[in-house]
This record gives structure tokens, sequence and C-alpha cells, in this order.
């Protein structure tokens, strides 16, 4: 019975503890929903926090191209603060990020009532046992701190908020494969030592007018690890919904419409790597995407926000056995691959029905051209069914090598490998190695930069077997390990955000020897003479090409790319595939 007394007062004492402590108030419930916090408002305010709840610690990680670090904080009822005792515990991980568009701040300032809440109210406080939670307050820093009051025209409120672009007026978001920026560095480093279970990154959309304050997409179930992607779509996200509803917040779908309103239908978001919940999604992370309306008022799309995160602890920290069965076989389940998937396209041919909370989509003329223009009527608002085309079928899939090698020269590819956590090995001496190579075919360029890059995209590649030479230092990078969705959406050059479609190669697209027409001529004339073979081949290229059979100049270039002059390496994709299980010289 004392032992029981003791226990029953530590307990009270544990709670008053939880409550004890002042309550700091944002500025965002300061000023009556009107402001979101600034960035040094926001540090201050989690520091201030940790002081007085031994709980939460706030860490400085890697820098931001502002020159600031970028900050994570971590909540952690057992105070660890470590990721490997958290994973031998069986807790899960949530990571929240705000602020990769910090005009759209709606996370930032639900986050700091969020954290403050979970350690300071009780019925929240139990949800931390089964997890711990780490939080990127703001990750675009640089942005944030370019605070102004008009970038975001379409959106209401707050009173003044952060700008898009980072200091180097890049689009974080579109910044997880290339890494262009520090911040990206730094948020994989983090990612990659968290490794968390679920992620969200909270956003406000833009679009079409309706009657929902939150919208959110998950990582899309057909390209995601299937293992995981069927708990996702029968159970998690039903259980999400039904929170949310419960709460006072209906929500649907992204809206992503087929056409111009969403009345036309809606189509499900096919997030590629670059985003940061594709990138996620590479290392079977769960992640989800809020994306508020930008039309609703800032302190209720706050609330949402709020009560979206709250939604999700309720979740995640509740024991399921079936969905951490599934975590753990996921991590497994590549190497039972052959065929991976890497392009997707939309079946138009298969859809849901959702009942959809929209307004009428009008038209009446423009006051500034006179023509018609598209308005929604809030007068009007409309519950009905609509299409929702959330089913992408695989257009291209590869062969999974059993290892890529690739030269140590390509540095850039070969660090981002290492800092997302990809098995890495060199070899301890020159060795020559037989392995399937590409050879670019044919790919488009954008005509304007776009995240300052001239991408590729509709690459075509072509491939043989080949023996090449390697030397002591060149990478060996493995597949049947942690992170092989990333490596083969990295090093496959078709796939949509590879490092060639992101100029990682362009070196080996540039010819670098040539020839002298006059000297040349003589050459090949020599070759035709010598080759029957291959001048019957000029003859029958001739042939099926009017053009070139007009052409002296092009005759004599067919004849140098198809002699044994042409540069073995032109156009050769220099990351080499070994498809089959071989011994090789490695060191570390």
């Amino acid at each position: 019975m004392t032992k029981q007394i003791s226990m029953l007062i530590g307990i009270m004492f544990a709670s008053f503890n939880i409550i004890a402590q002042p309550l700091i108030l944002t500025p965002f419930e300061i000023s009556k929903g009107k402001n979101t916090a600034t960035y040094d408002e926001c540090i201050t305010y989690y520091k201030n926090l940790a002081e007085q709840h031994d709980e939460i610690k706030v860490f400085k990680c890697g820098p931001t191209d502002i020159g600031k670090p970028l900050h994570l904080i971590v909540i952690d009822k057992d105070k660890d603060f470590n990721r490997i005792n958290t994973y031998k515990k069986g807790k899960r991980v949530i990571m929240i990020n705000n602020g990769i568009h910090p005009g759209e701040p709606d996370g930032v300032d639900a986050s700091m009532m969020f954290v403050r809440d979970i350690v300071t109210k009780p019925e929240f406080h139990k949800l931390l046992d089964n997890v711990v939670i780490i939080v990127i307050p703001i990750y675009n820093i640089d942005g944030a701190l370019n605070r102004n009051s008009t970038s975001r025209v379409n959106q209401n409120g707050p009173e003044s908020f952060g700008f898009r672009g980072n200091a180097a007026n890049l689009d974080l978001n579109r910044d997880f494969i290339k890494c262009d920026s520090k911040n990206a560095r730094s948020f994989e480093e983090i990612f990659q030592k968290w490794k968390p279970d679920f992620l969200v990154d909270t956003h406000v959309s833009d679009g079409a007018d309706y009657q929902y304050t939150m919208t959110y997409f998950p990582t899309q179930k057909d390209k995601f690890n299937p293992v995981l992607s069927t708990w996702m779509v029968d159970k998690f996200q039903p259980q999400l919904d039904n929170k949310m509803k419960e709460k006072g917040v209906p929500m649907c779908p992204y809206v992503n419409e087929l056409k111009t309103t969403p009345d036309s239908g809606i189509v499900g978001f096919m997030e590629s790597p670059r985003y940061c919940t594709g990138y996620a999604a590479l290392f079977d992370c769960i992640a989800l995407c809020t994306e508020t309306h930008m039309l609703k008022p800032f302190d209720k799309r706050v609330d949402a926000t709020y009560k979206f995160i709250v939604s999700l602890l309720e979740i995640v920290s509740q024991k399921d056995n079936e969905y951490d069965g599934k975590k753990y076989f996921a991590s497994s389940y590549p190497v039972e691959y052959y065929q991976l998937p890497i392009n997707w396209k939309l079946d138009t041919n298969k859809f849901d029905i959702i009942n959809f909370m929209g307004y009428e989509a009008k038209y009446k003329p423009s006051e500034v051209s006179g023509f018609p223009r598209l308005y929604y009527d809030e007068k009007a608002p409309f519950t009905k069914p609509i299409r929702y085309y959330n089913n992408y079928i695989v257009s291209d899939s590869v062969k999974v090598p059993y290892y890529y090698i690739i030269p140590q020269a390509w540095s850039k590819a070969i660090d981002l490998l290492k800092l997302n956590g990809i098995g890495l090995k060199r070899l301890s001496k020159d060795t020559i190695i037989e392995v399937s190579s590409y050879y670019i075919k044919d790919y488009e360029t954008s005509k304007r930069p776009y995240e300052n890059h001239y991408n590729h995209y509709n690459t075509k590649v072509t491939s043989n077997t080949q023996m090449i030479q390697y030397y002591k230092g060149d990478i060996v990078i493995f597949t049947h390990t942690y992170g092989m969705r990333y490596v083969m959406e990295t090093l496959e050059p078709t796939a949509p955000d590879s490092y060639f479609n992101w100029n990682f190669f362009d070196g080996i697209l540039m010819q670098k020897e040539w020839y002298s027409d006059y000297v040349f001529e003589d050459i090949a004339a020599n070759l035709l003479k010598k080759d029957k073979a291959l001048k019957d081949s000029l003859e029958a290229a001739k042939k099926n090409d009017p053009n070139l059979a007009k052409d002296g100049e092009a005759q004599l270039a067919w004849v140098y790319h198809h002699s044994e002059y042409y540069e073995k390496t032109h156009n050769r994709y220099p990351v080499g595939r070994i498809m089959k299980e071989v011994s090789l010289p490695l060191g570390e």
C-alpha cells in the first residue's frame, strides 16, 4: 500500500510540474491571430520553452545559405534526445518541417503552440510515451528574414511574412536532389540522423476556391513502398480524416484540378524526389504535405494545421503492431525487387468518387480587360460528387544491378550519396570491370533556367556491356541496402529527378576530339575500301535518310562516328552498372 501511495504522489507531482510553469504565449496568440512569429521571435520562444521544460532540447545543426544555423527542436519524454535509443525503445519519430516557403507560415505558429501544449497539457503529454517529435522551426531562414507584406498577393494574412526564395533565390522545395543550397544539405543530415517514420511539411495553397480550410496529400500511394502503402491508404488516412472531421476541420485531397476548376475532377499529386515529401518517401517515410487554403483567415489556417499535427500524433502514439511489422519488413523489401519502377503516368481510366465541398465557378466581364474572367461565388456553395484521379501506372522500370560504380572524379554525386547514408566502398586497386554502360541517345533541355539549372528531360538511353578501366579510389555503390530507392532515382538517368537530368554529368555531352575534313577524307575512303560492312551500312543509311544522301559533310561525319577514331566516352554515362555478383577489390 505504501508503494502504491508513493507512486500516486509521484504521478500527481509529475502532473503538477507539467502545468506549474507560466504559459508562454506565441506572437500569433499575442496578436490574436494576426501575426506570424519572426525568425528571432521563433527561436527565442523555443529556447525559453527548453529552459522551462527539460523534455525539450534545442539543437544547432548545419549551416544555411544566409549564414545562420538550422535549428532542430527535439521533444523526448525520456530526455534521451538520441535516435539510437529511440529506435531501441521502439518509439516512432515524427518530423515536422516548417517555413520551407516562409510566406506560408501556418506551420511555424501551429508548431510553436503544439510543442508548448504537448509538454504542458496532460492529455497531450501522455501521447509522448511512444513517440519522439523533431521540429525544424523555420527551414528557409533566408526567406524568413526577407520579410514583407506583398509577395503573397493571393493570401489572406498574416500582416507580414517571409519570401519564397532563399538567399540564393532558390525554391528550397525543389532542392532535395540537387542540393544546391546549404539548407538542403543540413536538412538531409538531420533526416538521415533521425530517420523519421512520419514527416509533415506545412504549406499554404494557391489555386481554386472551395469550402475546405485544410487539404493535404500523402506520399503518392502507387510509387511508395508497397508494403507500407496499403497500411497508409487503408488504415492511416481514414483515421486521419476522421479525427480532423471530429475536430471540426473536414479535409479533402489537395486540389490539383484536372482542368480549370475542381468540379472537372482533381488529380492526386505525383511528388517527385525534388520535393520534401518526395525525398522522404525514398526512405520509406510516410510523408504528408499540408495545404491550408490561401483565402481562409490566417487564424483559421493555423488552427487547422495545429489540429492536423495533433491528429497525427494521436494516431502515431497508438501501439500498432501491423504498422511496426510493415515498417520493419519495408526495410528489407527492396532486396526482392527485380525491376524497379522509376517513371509513372496518370491512369485517366480509373478514378474514385468523392463528395467535394466547393463553390460554383462562374464568369463575368473583367474590369481590367473586359474579357470573361473566372470567379468563385461563395454565396453559391455546393457539395457534390466529383472524380478523384489518384491512380498511377508504371511507364518505365529498370533492372536493379548488384552494384553501381562511379569514377571518383564525379565528386558532387558521390558527396550526396554519402550524405544520404548510402553504402559506398572504394576500389583498393586499379581494376578492369565488366559493366553495363548507358549511352545518352537523346534528351531535351529546358530553354529557360529552372532553379539554377537548365534541366534535361525525356532522356533516352541505349546500353551495352563493356570492359572498362577503373582506378583505385573509384566508388562502388551497393543497391540491396538502405536507400536503394534514392540510389535508383538519382543514378538512373531516365528517372525524372536523376543527377543526369539535374546536369551533374553534362561534361560527357561535349565531344572533345574531332577531325580535319581534308585529312579525314582520305582516311574515311580507306576505311570504306577495307570494310565492306561499313560501306554497306553507309549506303543503307543514305537510302533511309535522303538528307544524309545529299550531304557530303554529313556522310563524312557518319563514317567518323562509326569508326575506331570516334571517342568511346562521348555521351557515355559515367555511372556503370554491374549486373552480376562479382568479387571486387574493395577498401574503405
